[in-house]
């Protein structure tokens, strides 16, 4: 059974999503709880499963990656779709991967450099591997806004 969260849970999810570099005696300090049960509802959170890391999240286009899309992927055969997975996680600029309804079984998410390296990775790279059957791209111009799901009760 799940571990319930109350509201200093809560209130610890929202100030980590809001600088997950905040140090827990600072967090402890603005709740006005103690540093221990700071570092005790951490643990607690990354044990059930709910705080799965803290990340450091990069600008791909600083970086220089311009070009962005979202493929669907259509198998031959949906049992393959593990050796897939796998294959595009050998892949640095396919970025995220999820299993989707309709027409496709898998939909990614891939970052380049430029156009033609954009070409490169799609026709040289995705669409050899085994049991891509075809695929289909959107250009993404950017995100208008990202988020985590709402922290409630």
């Amino acid at each position: 059974m799940e571990e319930p969260l109350d509201e200093y849970d809560r209130l610890i999810l929202q100030q980590l999503e809001r600088d997950a570099r905040k140090a827990y005696s600072a967090i402890a300090d603005d709740l006005d709880i103690s540093n221990t049960m700071v570092h005790q509802r951490v643990g607690k959170l990354k044990r059930i499963g709910i705080l799965k890391s803290t990340t450091v999240v990069l600008d791909e286009r600083k970086l220089g990656f311009e070009w962005g899309a979202f493929t669907g992927i259509m198998l031959k055969e949906d049992s393959d779709s593990e050796k897939i997975i796998d294959a595009l996680k050998q892949i640095p600029e396919v970025t995220e991967c999820y299993y989707i309804t309709g027409k496709y079984t898998l939909y990614i998410r891939i970052v380049a450099r430029s156009n033609e390296h954009m070409r490169r990775v799609l026709y040289e790279k995705i669409d050899h591997i085994p049991g891509v059957l075809k695929t289909e791209s959107l250009i993404d111009f950017g995100a208008a806004f990202k988020r985590n799901v709402p922290i409630e009760e």
